[in-house]
């Protein structure tokens, strides 16, 4: 434990987890997860690139542990992994980056965000 109570993280592999957040489009994922769950296709329409683009993104993120997957009848749901070791420090992370709602509000007013309830 820290002085703040909290566990540190290895560094090496805090090291891998910043590694992974560097990449603009992963950390924009993280930040949209860390208020919404979503689909890759709302991945897809919101970075405007391929699915297997956008799959393999959210796949390093689940292989880290910051991603969960959670099965709803036909659609895989991603979410942020709270539970993760790394979230304390992703955690702080985000609340430094700008809020990213908008662009699920665009996908809502393009008819395009997903309803898998």
């Amino acid at each position: 434990m820290s002085e703040s109570g909290k566990t540190a993280v290895e560094l090496e592999r805090a090291a891998n987890v910043l590694k992974l957040l560097g990449d603009k489009t992963r950390l924009t994922m993280i930040k949209l997860l860390d208020n919404h769950d979503c689909c890759v296709c709302e991945f897809v329409e919101i970075f405007k690139t391929s699915q297997p683009a956008i799959s393999q993104h959210v796949r390093k993120l689940k292989d880290s542990g910051l991603v969960r997957e959670t099965r709803r009848g036909q659609w895989i749901i991603y979410s942020l992994n709270k539970d993760s070791e790394y979230f304390p420090l992703v955690e702080d992370i985000l609340l430094h980056l700008p809020n990213q709602d908008f662009k699920l509000k665009e996908l809502e007013e393009q008819g395009l965000r997903i309803s898998c309830e």
